[in-house]
């Protein structure tokens, strides 16, 4: 046989390997928009760094897994006890340690748990925000769900924040089985078409969800902060939106929407071919080792306007077992010091842990002023 035909042969079998793991992997919903991605250019400045944003958002489910009270109150014990401690070994650019943001199930509430949270809170150590796991729900169900689970934060415990007018609860959310919108493509664990308008009215700033690869809830709009707005009747409206831009806030009715970075990981690849995709959990099985760090800040969304301003929102289930003891064993730490080393300690950069509600008070912040 022809030495070039057999090479084509070759490529060619290598080829259906990788789009058989890409449509394996649900990579068939977002891999166009990785391969048209387009990193826009910074304005040339010789005096300003290169701002780097760090937040987690924890999928908090002390009660995962149908846990009993007393393995929930276990897990909670653990980040009560370590993760002040080892936190507090660490600094961004402006001496402030890592705040970590415990997005707490609705249909898990624990005020003991809660209390506990807050008090970490006050110290500066975390921040609280809305998860919430539903399924065949309604837009009246959810509605009524958001607004006493905030109003309990609120009032009970001390949490989120008040609003610009009264009564409002202001929150920023991610969505339980990644399911935001509806988005399943089997209808299951929401049920509510038009989920991002009944988060806007209920006083939701932001959503924190995605990237959700390599569920099939993924969006095809990736490593992005952008303005979604929801349709009645339709699911997954967020699956397009409006790239943010400085000077163009949105209106009422549109949710912002945060997303982590996603790519694919050419460095580690499966039988030599199929690279694994980098999706920003940090976990037993994705422990954050130094070499995803730069793939983070290349993945990490921008404004248009204010691109020296880099948005790394990394997730995680901080209160599983396994994850628990990877991340306060020795993995966050690993983690904050490659941060800290890559934008803290060089030269034209600056490093900022924030929680998730202020990464968006600093994106809206950015968004209404001139461009820099």
């Amino acid at each position: 046989m022809n030495y070039l035909l057999v090479l084509a042969l070759l490529a060619l079998a290598g080829l259906v390997v990788v789009f058989a793991g890409v449509r394996a992997r649900n990579m068939h919903y977002w891999l166009g928009s990785y391969l048209r991605r387009v990193r826009p250019v910074p304005r040339r400045n010789m005096v300003a760094s290169t701002v780097v944003y760090v937040a987690v958002a924890d999928h908090y489910e002390p009660y995962g897994g149908k846990a009993s009270r007393e393995v929930a109150h276990r897990r909670l014990q653990r980040w009560v006890d370590t993760y002040p401690r080892i936190a507090g070994e660490h600094r961004d650019t402006g001496g402030r340690h890592p705040c970590h943001t415990f997005f707490y199930p609705i249909e898990e509430y624990d005020p003991e748990v809660l209390d506990a949270l807050a008090d970490l809170t006050r110290r500066g150590f975390g921040d609280v925000d809305v998860h919430y796991h539903h399924d065949n729900d309604t837009a009246e169900g959810l509605r009524a769900a958001l607004l006493g689970f905030t109003r309990t934060l609120r009032e009970r415990h001390g949490l989120l924040r008040d609003g610009d007018t009264p009564g409002e609860i202001p929150y920023t959310f991610v969505h339980g089985n990644w399911a935001l919108d509806n988005s399943r493509p089997d209808g299951r664990w929401c049920g509510v078409d038009n989920e991002l308008a009944v988060l806007t009215e209920t006083g939701c700033k932001a959503d924190f969800t995605l990237p959700s690869a390599p569920s099939d809830t993924q969006t095809g709009k990736i490593n992005s902060i952008y303005f979604a707005r929801g349709c009645t009747g339709k699911r997954k409206s967020h699956d397009t939106g409006r790239d943010l831009e400085v000077g163009q806030w949105g209106a009422p009715d549109e949710l912002l929407l945060v997303q982590g970075p996603l790519g694919l990981n050419w460095r580690r690849r499966k039988l030599g071919l199929i690279p694994k995709i980098e999706n920003a959990e940090i976990s037993a099985d994705a422990p954050p080792t130094a070499e995803r760090v730069p793939l983070w800040f290349e993945y990490a969304p921008r404004i248009r306007g204010a691109e020296r301003h880099v948005f790394i929102k990394l997730h995680t289930h901080g209160a599983e077992d396994e994850t628990l003891e990877a991340l306060l064993g020795g993995g966050l730490s690993n983690m904050w010091t490659e941060l800290e080393r890559n934008f803290r300690d060089r030269n034209g950069y600056e490093l900022r842990y924030v929680s998730c509600w202020e990464m968006y008070i600093q994106i809206r912040a950015l968004a209404q002023r001139q461009a820099d």
